[in-house]
């Protein structure tokens, strides 16, 4: 049994919903479906983003406001053949309570009014998120939603669910916020002992290198679920590592597809103890897996004679970094000095830090560098072959390009190697060609 999930994108028109239902169809397996609200489409904004605009509006212009957002559903409803009918009774409904709803309901009923209409073209359940899905004051209550979804999926043979949202305990409407879809998708699989969890989105799966930078660039046929958070951390943005939690705990695997290009073998993602210990091979054995990276990071180089005896002093440097609320991206040291790398913040902030640490552990000298772009070689077969870093510094030096900061994790999946933020493009370009992937 699968459990699948369509981005906005797939349901933006009837014309994708029709090539939705005939991905479902000709797969018996894919038997819970979870769904977006219509993306952009012919000039017409996100769906969700129809429905924010009609939030902001005063109450009685809301009504008014809905009116290009019905017109879309129905356009819909009459390219894929069904009677408007079929959602009347549910926009007539929306329409009456607009003027009292708080915005978490308006914006959540894109994904409401998508799901039935594509559980009355694939004539399956539809099953309300709300039952599904548990809100508390600190987040979505991961074992009080596997509860219901046990009690109220158990029994069917195919639903379709819509993503983002799910309820309070008061049962007002809460959404997710980020990644949201793809959170339901992930509960629904597990809820239902999917045996894989199918993604389909609007490219063809995860890229080796960004391909409006490295257009060569191919797609990774296979990752992890721990190379999968390296490399979104480091802007691969096909799917969120924190959206695929439920799947990733009931060790359930993810296959990314295209909507639009179903025949292509997309990227599965897979457990990574599984992985290591044989269960699954890629196509293709090469040293790393993927390159990504990101550019307008700050790097704060602190430097102190005798830093090396001095207790607490890295947690003392940290704690200045706490108060003024800023995370910590990367940490490289030598005995006498320590440089930290965190995201770009305002000027301001930046003085604060610099006088707070100055306060604190009194540094010989202390530098901000503040054009930093960070690239992430990624792969599980770096650490049975060695030179990795090596072949990455010779090759940036061949090309004329100057290493900032070098940080290997001691898990050896990951290289992150620091250039300046104008060298960024020509950097990722050059690792890509050293490791042909």
């Amino acid at each position: 049994m699968k459990a699948v999930k369509f981005g906005g994108t797939s349901m933006s028109t009837a014309e994708s919903l029709l090539r939705v239902k005939s991905i479902v169809q000709s797969d018996a397996e894919r038997r819970f479906i979870v769904v977006s609200a219509p993306g952009k489409a012919n000039g017409e904004s996100k769906v969700t983003d129809m429905l924010i605009a009609v939030s902001e509006q005063a109450p009685d212009r809301r009504a008014s406001a809905f009116s290009p957002v019905r017109a879309r559903f129905e356009r819909i409803l009459d390219g894929v053949g069904l009677d408007r009918s079929v959602l009347s009774g549910e926009l007539d409904g929306i329409v009456r309570v607009l003027p009292t709803s708080d915005r978490e309901f308006i914006v959540s009923r894109g994904e409401y009014l998508t799901a039935i209409v594509l559980a009355n073209m694939l004539g399956y359940d539809f099953v309300d998120a709300a039952e599904l899905i548990e809100f508390d004051a600190a987040g979505y209550n991961d074992a009080r939603t596997e509860s219901l979804c046990g009690e109220r999926l158990a029994k069917r043979r195919s639903a379709v669910v819509p993503g983002f949202y799910g309820c309070t305990a008061d049962g007002g409407i809460q959404t997710f916020s980020r990644g949201g879809s793809d959170v339901t998708g992930a509960i629904v699989a597990r809820a239902v002992g999917a045996s894989v969890y199918e993604n389909f989105t609007d490219v063809d799966g995860f890229m080796t290198c960004d391909p409006r930078i490295v257009p060569h660039a191919s797609i990774i046929d296979m990752l992890t679920y721990k190379e999968l958070r390296e490399l979104a951390y480091m802007g691969a943005n096909v799917l969120h590592p924190e959206s695929i939690f439920p799947v990733r705990k009931a060790n359930i695997p993810i296959h990314i597809l295209n909507t639009f290009n179903p025949n292509a073998a997309g990227t599965a993602i897979v457990p990574t103890e599984e992985f290591l210990s044989g269960k699954y091979t890629r196509t293709k054995k090469l040293p790393i897996t993927a390159i990504a990276g990101k550019p307008h990071f700050f790097s704060l180089f602190i430097d102190k004679s005798m830093m090396n005896a001095e207790i607490g002093f890295v947690r003392r440097v940290l704690s200045c970094f706490e108060k003024l609320e800023i995370p910590v991206e990367h940490i490289p040291s030598g005995i006498d000095s320590m440089t930290v790398v965190f995201s770009a913040v305002e000027k301001d902030t930046v003085d604060a830090l610099i006088d707070a640490i100055r306060k604190e552990v009194k540094p010989d000298h202390i530098s901000l560098t503040t054009d930093v772009a960070l690239i992430a070689i990624v792969g599980h077969e770096m650490r049975s072959r060695p030179g990795t870093a090596a072949r990455a510094i010779t090759r940036l030096s061949n090309a004329g390009i100057n290493l900032r900061m070098i940080d290997q994790g001691a898990s050896e999946i990951n290289i992150i190697l620091g250039v300046s933020d104008d060298d960024f493009e020509r950097a990722l370009i050059a690792l890509n060609g050293e490791f042909e992937i």
